[in-house]
């Protein structure tokens, strides 16, 4: 049976398990996966922590596909002394305990990382200075409540700062709400690859049924030796959020998915991100079921399994960078501004209006998309990056974060201050 283990952090692992294996069995592997020792573990099931660790999985009411909460235990006698010098070394020591808290620490401060790793006298000054400047966040914010309570009820410039003020407290008790009850919502999703061969050449392909075409790098082209079936007459521009070459369509190519051969077209675009994309168009023309639940690609009867995270290629493995720029992986040249994502979040989604390619015919080359008529709209356009005022930016920015760190967190709060100081801090 699989079961799904997810951190505080919105990390969340895919686990195989016999259901008959013991509790404690179980945190040995979660030990090995999350890099949490057993001791300090615990296991959250439904909202109630798993401690009896001789049971069975399937007897502690585990069921497949279900999802543990996996949070660590603090130190033993850390609730004794509570002083605000000995909570930054254990917020220290967890840091250094967890790999991947280390690193986005050291993509956001690098100086805080750095104090966390060779000086403790530093982190911890570090600490209760961004401590300090939270709780002083937090009293300008009730103040402002304190002032709006006050106000005359019948000003209507009141009237709009009191329900500003009630939508951010709905958006900040969704997210709340959201963390607690089904945190795995954020957590990576893996994308959909599988194992293929084109014309023998073994190839991971990434499974997209919302791109109209199967594309294909020049690169993967050259190493398949298709590039002299090269069709350039289909030459043309792939316009969406950005613009990519292509270079024209390689008509049919052998292509080995699981046990079977099946022709397939394939347009030879330039960009940095897939090698090959198995668009909409082959999916349809074989008849493919993307099967989620079983996490299964059906395909005339046969079930391709989608490869697990770590049988991605490298392109597709995401490592957060802190920064607010995500290239997409077809689209050369134009980036999305925005929140971080994993570079499969924003795949080359190609919409029925998204491609504009040369058709070959008399005269001059007609504009259309691939395989529809010409005259149709050949670009769509990409939405407004939204602003937020200077005076929230300016409070994330005096807790120790940068300015595009403060625009992501609004961005990813929906504009609540509150609950973007609690994100950059959590």
């Amino acid at each position: 049976m699989r079961i799904h283990l997810t951190y505080d952090n919105g990390e969340v692992h895919n686990v195989d398990v016999d259901g008959s294996m013991e509790l404690e069995n179980l945190m040995a592997i979660v030990e090995a996966e999350m890099n949490i020792p057993a001791g300090q573990q615990v296991l959250l099931h439904n909202g109630v922590e798993l401690t009896e660790k001789s049971k069975s999985i399937t007897a502690s009411g585990i069921r497949p596909d279900d999802i543990l909460l996996v949070r660590r235990r603090s130190p033993a006698g850390s609730n004794i002394t509570r002083t605000p010098e000995s909570i930054a070394e254990t917020v220290r020591q967890q840091i250094l305990a967890d790999p991947w808290m280390l690193q986005q620490l050291s993509s956001q401060q690098p100086e805080l990382a750095n104090a966390a790793m060779n000086d403790p006298a530093t982190f911890q000054r570090m600490y209760l200075e961004l401590e300090s400047r939270r709780r002083e966040l937090e009293e300008r914010q009730r103040q402002q409540m304190a002032a709006l309570d006050s106000a005359d009820p019948f000003d209507i410039d009141a009237q709009r700062r009191i329900e500003e003020e009630i939508r951010k407290q709905n958006i900040a008790q969704n997210l709340e709400n959201a963390m607690e009850y089904h945190p795995e919502s954020f957590g990576r999703v893996v994308m959909l690859y599988i194992d293929t061969e084109v014309n023998g050449h073994k190839v991971k392909a990434f499974v997209d049924s919302g791109a109209q075409a199967t594309i294909m790098s020049p690169a993967l082209a050259e190493a398949c030796n298709i590039m002299h079936l090269l069709d350039e007459r289909f030459a043309g521009i792939a316009q969406g959020v950005g613009t990519a070459k292509i270079l024209g369509r390689v008509h049919s190519a052998q292509m080995k998915i699981g046990s079977q051969f099946l022709p397939c077209s394939f347009t030879i675009m330039e960009g940095k991100g897939v090698d090959l994309l198995f668009g909409l168009d082959m999916l349809k023309r074989h008849q493919a079921i993307i099967d989620l639940e079983k996490n299964v690609l059906r395909i005339h009867g046969e079930e391709v399994r989608f490869l697990s995270e770590h049988e991605l290629p490298d392109k597709a493995r995401w490592e957060a960078t802190g920064s607010g720029d995500v290239q997409s992986p077809v689209e050369g040249g134009s980036a999305a501004q925005g929140a971080v994502h994993p570079p499969g979040g924003l795949h080359p989604h190609i919409p029925p209006a998204g491609i504009a390619a040369s058709v070959p015919g008399p005269g001059a080359a007609q504009a259309g998309r691939l395989g529809a008529p010409t005259g149709a709209p050949t670009s769509t356009t990409a939405g407004a990056v939204p602003r937020h005022s200077e005076e929230k930016i300016k409070m994330l920015e005096d807790l120790g974060v940068s300015r595009a760190e403060a625009i992501a967190a609004l961005d990813a709060s929906g504009g609540n201050a509150d609950a973007a100081a609690s994100m950059l801090f959590q």
